[in-house]
């Protein structure tokens, strides 16, 4: 395949993490990326890696998914650039950690804008090129946390739990037009997300004192986008724990979950 006929993918919360290790593994296969993120100077020095490691350098966008219609303004920056969408990688999220009447409200509410609001905004967005074009793929970066309660994690569990169900969804209405989404489900991964959780602690709880290698998620990423399930967890430890999790009364996998994730500060 030619750099021309090469699909373009674009993938948000791509200045680190996941998001920047997916765009070095599809830059390796030729794919044209459009980066997006907050950071400006950020996306610059990974885009002039990419273009140094792969000759092709990728789009940079600047976008705050936690704006209301951000969707729209980053479909019509896409279209500023003549460029279009064959791929939408919904990356970007972040994460709270702690007792929640000590979390900050503005806070959640924000989490729940970037991690929820946006990835619903964003396949408004793009999807309906897609389906005119009658092709395209949609990855929404979920989590393992997604298949039981996150005490300690609330919002962000329950975040990730609706990016799963809402990408299961869509892979329901849209098998056999084209259109493939799927939620991409790892467990804990060795990124900057640990640490913006705001507790040097959470690395010695039972979920974060293991975790998984940023490049093994990129490969399992790209291995959902070439798919045709509708999520693909990384890890078979974390898909065991996910399926008996499935059939394990409600009120227990809570209460388990309680004893994993509870700060050392918390009362029990």
């Amino acid at each position: 395949m030619t750099a021309t006929n090469q699909p373009t993918a674009l993938i948000t919360g791509a200045s680190s993490g996941i998001g920047a290790a997916l765009a070095g593994e599809l830059a390796a296969q030729g794919m044209r990326l459009i980066l997006v993120a907050r950071s400006e100077s950020a996306l610059k020095g990974l885009a002039a890696t990419l273009e140094v490691r792969h000759g092709s350098r990728p789009a940079v966008i600047t976008a705050d998914l936690g704006q209301p219609g951000c969707g729209e303004r980053l479909r019509q920056a896409v279209a500023d650039q003549g460029l279009t969408v064959d791929i939408l990688v919904n990356n970007a999220g972040f994460g709270t950690y702690g007792a929640f009447e000590d979390l900050d409200p503005e806070t959640e509410q924000q989490q729940i804008a970037v991690n929820v609001s946006a990835v619903v905004d964003l396949c408004h967005a793009f999807i309906p090129a897609m389906l005119a074009q009658g092709h395209g793929r949609v990855l929404n970066v979920a989590s393992t946390a997604a298949f039981q309660p996150g005490p300690y994690l609330a919002v962000y569990a329950a975040t990730k739990a609706f990016v799963l169900s809402f990408s299961e969804a869509l892979w329901a209405e849209y098998r056999g037009r084209g259109l493939r989404v799927s939620a991409l489900c790892p467990g804990a991964v060795d990124t900057g997300f640990i640490d913006k959780l705001g507790d040097p602690g959470v690395r010695n709880t039972a979920v974060f004192a293991n975790t998984l290698d940023v490049h093994t998620v990129a490969r399992a990423a790209v291995a959902a986008l070439n798919g045709r399930s509708p999520s693909r967890i990384v890890g078979l430890r974390n898909w065991l724990l996910a399926q008996s999790g499935r059939f394990s009364p409600r009120a227990m996998v809570a209460r388990m979950g309680a004893g994993m994730m509870r700060p050392r500060k918390s009362v029990a």
